[in-house]
């Protein structure tokens, strides 16, 4: 008869397991505050997963800001891999967003109407994290500013975004830097207006795609553009399908159309000639 195994115990390895007055895990994550932040106004055994859902969102989301906030920094002083390093690791962050749809779509109509009524007007619309996001990437739609104008803090961070490059901009900056050249129109616009496809922004990415060996840094970066984009895009595509699925057409708690508001943003790009420019190659 083999003899039992003991019970095994970290701390014969050197492992610490008496924490009083040191640091822990716990600590250094404040997981108190975390764990203490969900407060469902109902009885719905789903309001917690909805709940969940958003939040872990919202801190995906501020981790992409700080790694966006890094790339549009280094793109400005020509650090391209450390531009390169966050463009890749914010593409990862939005794939993490939309794993997250998957989880919420697992959430049937019924269980969505039992705790539906307590969201009040709150809508996801009304994120300004997700609309800092848009910001610094290009998609400057100056009305959106106007669901958080009764918090000062806030309105004021949203407008300051929009008052410096976004990060398309330092973008094709960096190509007027390299010896491409940009529009002057577009290179000297009031950043604060949303940048439209232009024909000159589409030749000059068209120079790069087609002399790749004499511009391969410039076409890294486009690349990583587009693949970022792209997550991005099946992040709004997988919003889309998981509203419809379960509120099908009826209008969203903060007031817009739901699904129909959600569509139309499907056909918002945010670097338009980088998409434009594969036609002509």
């Amino acid at each position: 008869m083999s003899k039992p195994t003991e019970p095994y115990n970290p701390a014969l390895e050197g492992a610490q397991m008496s924490f009083d007055g040191r640091m822990s895990y716990g600590d250094y994550l404040q997981i108190d505050k975390i764990l203490s932040a969900q407060h469902p106004l109902s009885s719905a055994h789903d309001e917690m997963l909805f709940i969940i859902q958003h939040q872990t969102s919202e801190l995906w989301m501020r981790l992409g800001i700080h790694e966006l906030h890094a790339a549009r920094e280094a793109l400005k002083t020509d650090n391209l891999p450390t531009a390169f390093k966050m463009l890749a690791r914010v593409a990862r962050i939005f794939e993490q967003l939309n794993n997250a749809w998957d989880v919420l779509r697992t959430m049937t109509p019924s269980e969505y109407t039992e705790f539906r009524d307590t969201l009040g007007q709150s809508s996801g619309f009304q994120s300004h994290q997700y609309r800092q996001v848009e910001y610094i990437l290009g998609n400057r739609n100056k009305a959106m500013l106007k669901p958080h104008a009764h918090k000062e803090e806030v309105y004021a961070l949203l407008k300051s975004e929009l008052a410096i490059p976004s990060l398309y901009d330092e973008a094709l900056r960096l190509l007027s830097r390299n010896g491409i050249e940009i529009p002057s129109e577009v290179l000297n616009r009031d950043v604060s207006d949303q940048h439209e496809a232009d024909e000159g922004v589409q030749l000059a990415w068209k120079k790069v795609y087609q002399d790749t060996a004499n511009h391969w840094s410039l076409y890294e970066l486009a690349e990583k553009l587009v693949d970022f984009e792209d997550y991005f895009r099946r992040w709004r595509f997988n919003h889309v399908t998981t509203v419809e699925r379960i509120i099908g057409f009826k209008r969203g708690t903060g007031g817009t159309g739901g699904v129909s508001y959600l569509r139309r943003m499907l056909d918002v790009e945010l670097f338009p000639e980088l998409w434009h420019v594969r036609t002509e190659l």
